[in-house]
């Protein structure tokens, strides 16, 4: 391809197609368990589990994605359902950051794709990254304002009482199916849209145009970011396209295995059922400016071997 832009329908078609057979699996997933969550999660069992702590809760918030691991297309249903549950805002935040990444799957797959380029050291680094960043803007969430942060519907916080739930476990079910499937029909809005315009610029741009850039760390590390969210790769699989940019640093690959799974063209669409238009601008800025600072100035070598 001589252009940098050029839109062939049948790519379009084809690869948006794939993006949303690829996203579709993990948004059930996130449902079904955003659904469990509403008809077999007292609220008052949640608030017993939870450290006291603002630390605490954001601490465990960022560790959750090791036992309830969730792709970035499922987090946010779950972060929804949890919030209503009574699931602090920073401890959510934590969790919806960090298990993308902070998750066993996620670092298999890092360490299979890297398998010549320091595997072991590019998986423990992006973990700790993903996790540095999610504790990072958790902490400071902790002290926004509720009432900016979220839509309208989740602002007021949710009555505990001690009232045992009386439903039979066939009625439970029930309530389970019908919010996966309410959830399921909001987010699948915002991720065909966002999945849209991600497979607009898969298929019409030229990304061999951020080569050149490589050989600059703050360039590579900000070009690499760019394409992250506009790529709108899942976290599962998106250290496999990063291991192909070998003449990129290691710092500038992690920026993209960080910031893609937290901010890309389908979680800004997404990141709509939970969270104010304004407030996601902020989280956007706030991503941006934490990773890109990090992976620019801490000293991360280029792994090999």
């Amino acid at each position: 391809m001589d252009h940098w832009f050029w839109f062939s329908l049948p790519d379009f078609a084809y690869s948006f197609l794939s993006v949303v057979l690829e996203g579709v699996p993990f948004i059930l997933a996130g449902v079904v368990l955003s659904g469990l969550i509403d008809a077999f999660l007292p609220p008052r069992v949640l608030a017993r589990l939870l450290p006291r702590h603002p630390a605490g809760g954001i601490l465990l918030g960022g560790a959750l994605g090791a036992i309830l691991p969730m792709c970035e297309c499922g987090i946010v249903v779950v972060i929804r359902r949890l919030l209503q549950k009574g699931l602090p805002l920073s401890s959510a935040m934590a969790y919806m950051l960090a298990a993308p990444v902070v998750n066993p799957i996620v670092a298999v797959s890092t360490y299979a794709a890297f398998r010549g380029q320091g595997p072991l050291e590019m998986m423990l680094c992006r973990i700790a990254l993903s996790f540095a960043v999610a504790v990072v803007i958790a902490s400071i969430v902790h002290f926004l304002r509720r009432a900016w942060v979220l839509r309208p519907d989740l602002v007021a916080a949710p009555v505990i009482d001690d009232h045992p739930d009386v439903r039979s476990g066939k009625e439970k079910s029930a309530a389970a199916v019908r919010a996966a499937t309410g959830d399921f029909l909001d987010v699948t809005v915002f991720f065909v849209l966002g999945a849209a315009v991600a497979t607009l610029f898969n298929t019409s741009v030229n990304q061999q145009v951020i080569m050149p850039l490589a050989d600059d760390r703050a360039l590579a590390v900000g070009s690499m970011m760019a394409l992250a969210a506009l790529l709108s790769l899942c976290s599962t699989s998106d250290a496999f396209v990063a291991a192909t940019f070998t003449a990129f640093p290691s710092a500038a690959k992690l920026a993209f295995m960080s910031f893609g799974p937290v901010v890309d063209l389908k979680l800004v669409f997404i990141y709509g059922l939970v969270f104010r238009k304004s407030f996601i601008g902020f989280l956007v800025a706030a991503l941006i400016l934490l990773i890109f600072t990090l992976c620019t100035l801490l000293p991360i070598p280029n792994f090999r071997g």
